[in-house]
Protein backbone atom coordinates (compact mmCIF):
# COMPACT_ATOMS: atom_id res chain seq x y z
CA UNK A 1 0.00 0.00 0.00
CA UNK A 2 2.43 2.58 0.74
CA UNK A 3 4.57 1.70 -2.54
CA UNK A 4 1.62 2.39 -4.27
CA UNK A 5 0.44 5.95 -2.54
CA UNK A 6 3.82 7.00 -1.79
CA UNK A 7 6.13 6.21 -5.19
CA UNK A 8 9.18 5.28 -3.17
CA UNK A 9 12.79 6.60 -3.86
CA UNK A 10 15.36 4.44 -5.35
CA UNK A 11 17.17 2.81 -2.55
CA UNK A 12 14.33 2.63 -0.52
CA UNK A 13 15.10 0.28 3.09
CA UNK A 14 12.46 -1.65 4.14
CA UNK A 15 12.30 -2.65 8.27
CA UNK A 16 11.65 -5.86 9.38
CA UNK A 17 12.17 -8.17 11.71
CA UNK A 18 13.14 -11.06 9.09
CA UNK A 19 10.29 -13.36 10.74
CA UNK A 20 8.69 -15.81 8.35
CA UNK A 21 6.45 -13.67 6.44
CA UNK A 22 8.73 -12.00 4.87
CA UNK A 23 10.51 -14.92 4.13
CA UNK A 24 8.01 -16.17 0.75
CA UNK A 25 10.28 -16.11 -2.53
CA UNK A 26 8.28 -13.09 -4.25
CA UNK A 27 8.48 -11.33 -1.38
CA UNK A 28 12.14 -11.11 -1.15
CA UNK A 29 12.40 -10.70 -4.83
CA UNK A 30 10.22 -7.62 -4.59
CA UNK A 31 12.61 -6.17 -1.99
CA UNK A 32 15.67 -7.39 -3.76
CA UNK A 33 18.05 -5.67 -1.43
CA UNK A 34 16.40 -3.17 0.33
CA UNK A 35 15.75 -4.62 3.98
CA UNK A 36 17.64 -3.93 6.69
CA UNK A 37 20.81 -5.57 7.33
CA UNK A 38 20.78 -8.70 9.30
CA UNK A 39 21.79 -7.75 13.04
CA UNK A 40 21.94 -3.94 12.71
CA UNK A 41 20.00 -2.88 15.30
CA UNK A 42 20.28 0.50 14.46
CA UNK A 43 18.35 -0.06 10.87
CA UNK A 44 15.70 -1.44 12.54
CA UNK A 45 15.10 1.02 15.52
CA UNK A 46 12.19 3.19 13.70
CA UNK A 47 10.11 -0.26 13.14
CA UNK A 48 10.81 -1.26 16.73
CA UNK A 49 9.82 1.93 18.16
CA UNK A 50 6.66 1.69 16.11
CA UNK A 51 5.81 -1.68 16.48
CA UNK A 52 6.32 -0.85 20.71
CA UNK A 53 3.95 2.77 20.48
CA UNK A 54 1.09 0.37 18.17
CA UNK A 55 1.07 -1.88 20.95
CA UNK A 56 1.07 0.42 23.97
CA UNK A 57 -1.83 2.62 22.75
CA UNK A 58 -3.51 0.35 20.36
CA UNK A 59 -3.23 -3.55 21.10
CA UNK A 60 -2.74 -3.45 25.00
CA UNK A 61 -5.51 -0.66 25.18
CA UNK A 62 -8.73 -2.93 24.31
CA UNK A 63 -9.88 -6.08 23.23
CA UNK A 64 -9.77 -6.53 19.77
CA UNK A 65 -12.74 -9.05 19.02
CA UNK A 66 -12.51 -10.02 15.43
CA UNK A 67 -9.99 -10.34 12.70
CA UNK A 68 -11.87 -7.36 11.36
CA UNK A 69 -12.43 -5.35 14.08
CA UNK A 70 -8.62 -5.49 14.46
CA UNK A 71 -7.71 -4.56 10.65
CA UNK A 72 -9.90 -1.26 11.30
CA UNK A 73 -8.62 -0.16 14.29
CA UNK A 74 -5.24 -0.45 12.97
CA UNK A 75 -5.78 0.83 10.12
CA UNK A 76 -7.41 4.09 12.52
CA UNK A 77 -4.86 4.33 14.85
CA UNK A 78 -1.91 4.54 11.86
CA UNK A 79 -3.82 6.26 9.31
CA UNK A 80 -5.89 8.73 11.28
CA UNK A 81 -4.00 9.16 14.42
CA UNK A 82 -0.16 7.97 13.81
CA UNK A 83 0.38 9.87 10.86
CA UNK A 84 -1.90 12.91 11.10
CA UNK A 85 -2.59 13.49 14.76
CA UNK A 86 0.07 12.14 17.01
CA UNK A 87 3.11 14.12 17.82
CA UNK A 88 6.17 12.68 17.19
CA UNK A 89 9.53 13.76 19.09
CA UNK A 90 12.16 13.18 16.61
CA UNK A 91 9.97 15.34 14.10
CA UNK A 92 10.16 18.48 16.57
CA UNK A 93 6.82 17.60 17.83
CA UNK A 94 5.05 17.19 14.90
CA UNK A 95 3.07 14.72 13.25
CA UNK A 96 4.83 12.82 10.61
CA UNK A 97 1.78 14.17 7.96
CA UNK A 98 2.37 18.02 9.22
CA UNK A 99 5.88 17.77 9.45
CA UNK A 100 6.14 16.43 5.34
CA UNK A 101 3.73 19.29 4.58
CA UNK A 102 6.16 21.96 6.28
CA UNK A 103 9.14 20.05 4.63
CA UNK A 104 7.64 19.58 1.10
CA UNK A 105 9.03 16.06 1.39
CA UNK A 106 5.76 13.82 -0.44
Amino acid sequence: MATSHRSPPPRLLFHSDRGVQYAAGSFRHALTDSMSRRGNCYDNAAMESFWSTLKLELVYRQKLQTHSQARTETFDFIEVFYHRQRRHPPLSGLSPAHFETKNQLT
